[in-house]
C-alpha cells in the first residue's frame, strides 16, 4: 500500500488507501464514547476488586492513547488526500496508534491476569474478548492495522492461559489446558469474524469504486456532448441568421415582387426560419446556464414599462393564434435590479406559452402587482389549466406538458426551465397556480427597489 502512495495519487490502489484512511478516521471519531464506556467499565471493576495501581496507571496510558489517535483522526479527515508525503505520514501515525492502544490493552489484561494468580480470568480474557471483536467489526479498513491488533491481541490470548500453566505445572487434562483450547476457539471465532467484516468492506469499496468509474465515464460524455451541442448551435446559427435576412428581405420585396404562390412559401420559410433561431438560442442559453456563464447586465428599471413592451410584442403571435392579450399595469414606477432583456425573455416565454394552451377567441391577460418589497408579474390565460401533479415537468428541461402530435405549436421544452433558471439568478422566484374556474396563472416576484428622487423625476419627465 505505502508503494502505491510512492508512486502518487493516479492509480486506483492509492485512491482505494485515501478513501480507507478517512474511513478508518470516521469510524474512530465517531466511536471514541462507546470505547470510554468500554473503558470506564473495566478499569472500575479492576480498580475495586483487585488493583487501584492499576487502574490509574492503564486509565493515564488509555488517555494517552485516546488524544494520540483523537489527534491523527482530525489531520486525516482535514486532509485533501493529495500529497503523498502527508500520506505516509499519516499513515505512519495510524500504526504507531494502533500499537500503543493495542498495547494498552494486552498491557491491562496481562498485568491483571498476574495480579489474580493462576486460575480463572475470565475479566482479563473477556476484555481481550472485546477488544478483539471491536477491531474486527471496526478496524476492518486497513488490514495491517487489523493484523496488528489481532497479533498483539492472540499473543495475549494464548499467553494468559499459557502463564497459568507454566506457573502451576498443570498436566493435559487439567483446567488450565481446557483454558487453553478455550482460547485458541475463541481467537479462530474472532478472526472468522474479522474476515467476514473485511469481505464486507472490501466489496463495499469495489462496488463505490465502480460508480466513481461509471461516474466519471457519465460526466466525461456529459461534457462531450454539451461541446458538442454547443459547436453545433453555434455552427448552426450563422448560416441560419444569412438565410433568415435572405428570407425578410425576399419578403418585404427588396428583391423585387413576388408572386401570390411565392409569398404564401416565402412566410412559411420565414416563420420556419423564426422558430430553428429561436430554437438555437435557447439551445444556447441552457448551455450557459450549465456552464455558468451567462453573464447578467444589471440596471434599475421599471418592471411595468418592461411589461407593456412584452405584451406589445407579443401581440401578433398571439394574434395568428386567434388569442387576444389585455395589460392591466400600474401607475406608479415599480423599479427592479436586474436584466432588463432577460426578465422580458422571461415574460415573453410565458405569454407565448399562454397563448398557445388558450383556445381560439380566448384572452391573455398579463398584471403587475406590487407587495410591499416585491413586484409579481402575472400572466393568467383560460386553457385547459395544469394541475399540481404536472408542476416538475413544467419546469424540467426537453418537457412538453402537451406533447401529442395534435398541440397547436411545437417547442422544444426549454423555455420554462430557461426561464426558472434566469429567475432564481436575479434572487426571485417563478411558479404558478391553477384558477379556480378555467386557466393557469404563471408568474414570478422580484424584489423592489428603491427610486432615488432624481432618478424618478428623469421618469416623471420621460413619461
Amino acid at each position: 500500500m505505502i508503494s502505491g502512495i510512492k508512486r502518487g495519487f493516479s492509480n486506483k490502489n492509492t485512491f482505494l488507501l485515501v478513501r480507507q484512511m478517512k474511513d478508518y478516521a470516521t469510524v474512530g471519531k465517531n466511536l471514541v464514547w462507546q470505547r470510554q464506556i468500554i473503558f470506564a467499565a473495566a478499569l472500575l471493576l479492576a480498580g475495586y476488586y483487585y488493583s487501584i495501581w492499576l487502574a490509574v496507571i492503564t486509565g493515564a496510558l488509555m488517555a494517552l492513547s485516546e488524544l494520540y489517535d483523537s489527534f491523527i483522526f482530525s489531520q486525516i479527515l482535514a486532509w485533501n488526500g493529495r500529497d503523498a508525503a502527508v500520506a505516509r505520514k499519516l499513515l505512519n501515525g495510524l500504526y504507531l496508534g494502533t500499537a500503543l492502544s493495542a498495547s494498552v490493552i494486552v498491557f491491562y489484561a496481562v498485568a491483571l491476569t498476574i495480579y489474580q494468580g493462576p486460575g480463572a480470568h475470565f475479566m482479563s480474557l473477556f476484555f481481550l474478548f472485546a477488544a478483539a471483536l471491536f477491531a474486527a467489526m471496526n478496524n476492518h479498513q486497513l488490514l495491517p492495522i487489523l493484523f496488528m491488533r489481532l497479533v498483539l491481541y492472540g499473543i495475549a490470548f494464548i499467553f494468559i492461559p499459557l502463564w497459568d500453566i507454566y506457573v502451576t505445572s498443570a498436566p493435559f487434562h487439567s483446567e488450565a489446558w481446557a483454558q487453553m483450547f478455550t482460547s485458541l476457539f475463541v481467537l479462530y471465532f474472532v478472526i472468522d469474524c474479522s474476515r467476514v467484516y473485511l469481505s464486507f468492506y472490501r466489496r463495499s469499496l469495489n462496488q463505490m469504486e465502480a460508480l466513481r468509474v461509471e461516474n466519471r465515464k457519465s460526466q466525461e460524455a456529459y461534457k462531450a456532448k454539451t461541446e458538442f451541442v454547443s459547436t453545433m448551435s453555434h455552427e448552426l446559427r450563422t448560416p441560419l441568421t444569412s438565410i433568415k435576412g435572405s428570407i425578410d428581405l425576399a419578403c418585404a420585396g427588396h428583391l423585387g415582387p413576388l408572386s401570390e404562390r411565392a409569398e404564401q412559401v416565402m412566410a412559411i420559410a420565414q416563420r420556419n426560419c423564426t422558430r430553428l433561431i429561436r430554437l438555437i438560442d435557447e439551445i444556447l442559453d441552457l448551455q450557459k446556464i450549465e456552464a455558468g456563464r451567462m453573464q447578467f447586465s444589471m440596471t434599475k428599471f421599471d418592471v411595468s414599462k418592461m411589461t407593456e413592451l412584452a405584451v406589445t410584442s407579443s401581440v401578433p403571435f398571439a394574434g395568428r393564434l386567434g388569442v387576444q392579450l389585455a395589460f392591466e399595469g400600474c401607475d406608479t414606477p415599480l423599479m427592479v435590479n436586474g436584466d432588463h432583456a432577460r426578465i422580458e425573455q422571461v415574460l415573453i416565454n410565458m405569454i407565448s406559452n399562454a397563448a398557445k394552451f388558450s383556445p381560439e377567441g380566448s384572452r391573455v391577460r398579463i398584471s403587475v402587482e406590487p407587495f410591499e418589497d416585491s413586484v409579481r408579474v402575472s400572466v393568467i390565460d383560460e386553457g385547459a389549466g395544469l394541475s399540481e401533479e404536472e408542476r416538475d415537468r413544467v419546469f424540467d428541461k426537453f418537457s412538453q406538458v402537451d406533447s401529442s402530435d395534435t398541440r397547436k405549436i411545437g417547442g422544444t421544452g426549454l423555455g420554462m426551465n430557461i426561464s426558472k433558471q434566469i429567475i432564481q439568478a436575479h434572487g426571485g422566484t417563478i411558479d404558478y397556480a391553477k384558477n379556480p374556474i378555467r386557466g393557469t396563472t404563471f408568474y414570478f416576484e422580484l424584489a423592489l427597489e428603491g427610486m432615488r428622487e432624481e432618478e424618478a423625476a428623469d421618469l416623471a419627465q420621460s413619461t
